[in-house]
């Protein structure tokens, strides 16, 4: 779950296009690109919808979590020095909030207030380190042959756009599609097999997950790069085919539909040409990293659109659960998304496994978000007071 990683619910039906050589790479800077001058309205602390202790201690902590990292950032250190020993109870931590933040809401281009929020999970996936009948689609670490350049350094303009090919001769030519990865493999390091292909498409479109292995190990890999080519969701060829109706389509009903048809599962995966590359991450019970390489954490760490939402940020989100239950907490901007975009957009982590899987997979919720920023700083752009 790192810069590049990929929510499914998300991109089953849509993703943001971009050229097919390029992807965008999102790094730690509080600055977003490109945001709209009426994103953010200030408010005050009475606007915001009331939430419990447990919720704010826990919406605390998982934002104070990443002040280390943070604390190098103009924007968030002197909230996070003044947290040095940080509040622990709710009245404290209330304390905290209104003496070193203000309250801004967020507001979408034609002026609503209430926008998308989704969820996201780490899946686990059967697997194991060698090759067999059982167990025969490769994990690939990142190819040796993989060519990456910056291009920022020449044209300002594409900060955050890597180009990536392979050289033949002296020119840089496309990495190999999906397709051809699929088909003719990869010089690439394998770091496990696992027994499914759409489990491997899965596990690209989260960005991280654990390979539960006969030892009883679960081995831990995330995000570390990609081929060039821009995500095209699975969900959509179905839809466009005639398989699924739009509003079906879901991971469960993906599964199902593969699980009926092996035959076709080769001409869909092949419909989307984005290949991810993963590493190995240390054996943890810590939730994944996310964008910031912090730990997420579960039910309290978000993925935004950092072109509105800086990463590091505190938020206060007003949503509901898939069941229709009040979820109001605060919650940390730690992770960003591939078509994670628009002013009032959020994925909320649920955690690791099936039932977290199931909650986020059925998270498709309209709800509020407001910026608690740090006083006299900058806003990421001119706010409309």
């Amino acid at each position: 779950m790192t810069a590049l990683r990929l929510h499914w619910h998300r991109l089953l039906l849509c993703a943001t296009p971009l050229f097919a050589l390029l992807a965008a790479c999102d790094g730690g800077s509080h600055k977003p690109e490109v945001a709209k001058p009426d994103t953010y309205i200030s408010a005050k602390w009475e606007d915001l919808p009331a939430t419990s202790d447990a919720d704010l201690i826990a919406g605390f902590n998982a934002w104070y979590s990443a002040c280390p990292r943070m604390a190098k950032d103009p924007v968030w250190a002197t909230p996070c020095a003044a947290a040095a020993q940080p509040p622990t109870t709710p009245a404290a931590i209330r304390d905290f909030l209104k003496a070193n933040l203000q309250v801004y809401g967020l507001r979408a281009g034609d002026g609503n207030d209430h926008g998308l929020i989704t969820g996201y999970y780490e899946p686990i996936y059967t697997g194991s380190l060698q090759s067999s009948e059982k167990t025969p689609v490769p994990v690939y670490g990142v190819p040796d042959d993989l060519i990456i350049v910056s291009l920022d350094s020449i044209y300002p303009e594409l900060k955050g756009k890597r180009l990536r090919g392979r050289l033949e001769g002296h020119v840089l030519k496309p990495y190999d599609d999906a397709s051809t990865i699929g088909s003719k493999g990869s010089n690439a390091p394998v770091l496990a097999w696992l027994s499914n292909p759409m489990d491997l498409q899965f596990l690209q479109i989260q960005g991280s997950g654990r390979i539960q292995l006969e030892s009883g190990r679960q081995l831990r890999i995330g995000y570390a790069d990609q081929n060039g080519y821009p995500y095209k969701p699975v969900g959509r060829w179905l839809v466009e085919h005639g398989q699924l109706k739009k509003e079906e389509v879901s991971m469960g009903k993906i599964h199902d539909w593969a699980n009926a048809n092996p035959d076709k599962v080769p001409e869909l995966l092949a419909s989307n040409p984005s290949y991810v590359f993963f590493s190995q991450r240390p054996d943890s019970n810590e939730g994944p990293r996310g964008s910031l390489n912090i730990p997420l954490t579960t039910g309290y760490s978000v993925a935004i659109d950092r072109k509105v939402i800086p990463l590091g940020s505190l938020l206060w989100l007003s949503t509901t659960r898939p069941d229709g239950k009040p979820l109001t907490r605060p919650v940390a901007a730690q992770d960003t998304g591939g078509a994670i975009a628009g002013e009032i957009r959020a994925d909320l982590f649920w955690g690791t496994g099936d039932q977290a899987g199931e909650l986020a997979g059925n998270m498709k919720q309209q709800g509020q978000i407001w910026l608690l920023w740090p006083k006299g700083a900058p806003l990421p752009v001119n706010a409309r007071q």
